[in-house]
């Protein structure tokens, strides 16, 4: 059995598999640089992108996603409440994007076997951000900038410049999951 040891671990772009692989379930974690947002209107969009052999609108190599729709930002915010949303919306897409190089994603919520085997046969990584708590989370998040899809409005992928942002690995490369791991510890305690 695996036990949870939490530690608060700083990770910053670029996302890497060796340095994601270093990651293990239950760490909390900061991070820091780039990420992308999308949720389930913006990945069906981009699958038909891929579909259509067009490029996206960023390169999925190396890249986390954050399922997110945000709220309008207030004056002198760069966004507003970006708490996570329930990630198995995106399960359908998820394992063609962890094959083509996403190297995490950001949600809430367990995740299909699919995505689970796609996580493993890829080394990512499924990180969780804290329900409910999107005004705190917009603080990390410094710079916000729509790429794709502004018709979508709260679900238009944007880029985030994040700094700090709290998470924890919930699955980690080698299919640890949290989700098993923390309820099993808790009850032979």
């Amino acid at each position: 059995m695996t036990e949870i040891k939490s530690q608060i671990k700083k990770i910053e772009f670029p996302f890497t598999k060796d340095k994601l692989g270093q990651l293990k379930a239950g760490d909390s974690v900061l991070i820091s640089g780039t990420i992308y947002t999308a949720r389930d209107a913006a990945h069906k969009r981009l699958t038909e992108m891929l579909d259509q052999g067009e490029d996206l609108p960023f390169n999925l190599e190396g890249s986390i996603i954050y399922y997110v729709g945000p709220t309008p930002e207030k004056p002198g915010n760069v966004i507003g409440a970006a708490g996570p949303t329930t990630s198995y919306r995106m399960d359908s897409y998820a394992p063609r994007f962890l094959d083509l190089g996403q190297a995490a994603m950001i949600g809430k919520g367990q995740r299909s076997r699919d995505v689970f085997d796609a996580i493993v046969r890829n080394g990512a990584i499924y990180f969780a951000a804290i329900g409910g708590a999107g005004a705190l989370i917009a603080r990390s998040i410094v710079k916000a900038e729509v790429i794709a899809f502004e018709d979508l409005g709260a679900e238009a992928v944007r880029k985030l410049e994040i700094v700090d942002f709290p998470a924890i690995v919930v699955i980690d490369s080698k299919g640890n999951n949290l989700y098993e791991i923390g309820p099993k510890e808790y009850l032979e305690s």
